[in-house]
C-alpha cells in the first residue's frame, strides 16, 4: 500500500511539471493557424536581437565560469588542507546568496560602483560587464562551492599533495596538474550549473542595462504572443541539457573509474 501511495504521489508531481510545460509547447506550435508549425521558434532564431542577447550570456556564462573555477577551487583546496576550522564560516558565506535576494546585490554594485564612487565600474561597458559577471560568480557561489567540495571530499588531498611535494612540484603545479584533474567532474558540475544560472538571470542584467538573454525574455513576453512561449522552451532546454550534460559526465567518470 505504501508503495501504490508513493506511484501516485510521483505520478502527481510529474503532472503538476509536465501538464503547463506540455500545454506551454503545445502553445508555441499554434502561431499558424488551424495547423502545428515552427513559425515561432524559426522568428526566434532568425530575429537579431536574440543573436546578440544569447551570445553575449553565453560569453558571459564562460567568463564567469572561469573566474568561478579560479576563486573557488584553490579556496575549497586551501581550506580543506589548512583551515579545517574555518569550513563552517567558509560554507556560511557561500550559502548568502541563496538567502540575499539577487535585487539587493545589484542594488549595493550600484551603490558602491556607480560613476560618482571610488571605482566607477558602471561609467564604461567594460567595467560594467566585469561587475556583472561578479554578480553572476555571486549567485553560483553555493553550488559551485558545493561541487567542488564534494569533489575534494572523495580523494586524499593531503597524500596527494604530500606526493606532489617530494617530487618537487610547486603549488600552481599542485593545483593544475594534481588537485583540478582529480576533481574536473565535480568542477563541471558547478560549470553548467553555473551555466543555466547565467542563461536564465534576470535581475541583474536588467538593472545594470545589458544586452542580455533574461531581459530579452521578459521584453519579448511583454510584445508578443507565441514567440515567447517558444523561447521558454528554447531556455528550459538549454537548462535540461546542461543537467543532463552533469549525469553524462558523471556516469563517463564512473565508468572510466571503473575499467581502472
Amino acid at each position: 500500500m505504501k508503495r501504490l501511495w508513493a506511484w501516485v504521489a510521483l505520478g502527481v508531481g510529474l503532472l503538476y511539471f509536465f501538464l503547463p510545460l506540455l500545454g506551454m509547447t503545445e502553445f508555441s506550435l499554434k502561431m499558424r493557424r488551424g495547423e502545428y508549425s515552427f513559425d515561432a521558434y524559426a522568428k526566434v532564431l532568425a530575429d537579431p536581437r536574440f543573436q546578440e542577447t544569447f551570445s553575449y550570456s553565453v560569453m558571459m556564462a564562460l567568463f564567469t565560469i572561469v573566474f568561478g573555477v579560479l576563486l573557488v577551487v584553490p579556496t575549497a583546496y586551501w581550506v580543506r588542507l589548512k583551515l579545517p576550522w574555518a569550513r563552517p564560516y567558509i560554507e556560511f558565506v557561500t550559502l548568502l546568496p541563496l538567502v540575499i535576494p539577487a535585487i539587493v546585490i545589484v542594488f549595493g554594485y550600484i551603490r558602491l560602483y556607480n560613476t560618482s564612487s571610488w571605482l566607477p565600474l558602471t561609467g564604461t561597458a567594460t567595467g560594467t560587464n566585469v561587475l556583472l559577471m561578479f554578480g553572476y560568480a555571486t549567485l553560483a557561489l553555493p553550488y559551485m562551492y558545493r561541487a567542488v567540495d564534494t569533489g575534494l571530499r572523495t580523494i586524499d588531498i593531503a597524500t596527494l599533495t604530500e606526493a606532489a611535494q617530494s617530487l618537487g612540484a610547486s603549488w600552481t603545479t599542485i593545483m593544475a596538474r594534481v588537485i583540478l584533474p582529480n576533481v574536473l567532474v565535480a568542477v563541471l558540475s558547478g560549470a553548467f550549473l553555473t551555466f543555466a544560472i547565467v542563461i536564465g538571470e534576470f535581475t541583474m542584467a536588467a538593472l545594470l542595462n545589458r544586452p542580455a538573454f533574461g531581459p530579452y525574455m521578459q521584453i519579448l513576453g511583454a510584445n508578443r504572443a507565441y514567440e515567447p512561449a517558444a523561447l521558454a522552451v528554447i531556455a528550459f532546454a538549454i537548462t535540461w541539457a546542461c543537467m543532463g550534460l552533469i549525469q553524462l559526465v558523471t556516469r563517463l567518470s564512473k565508468h572510466t573509474r571503473a575499467q581502472r
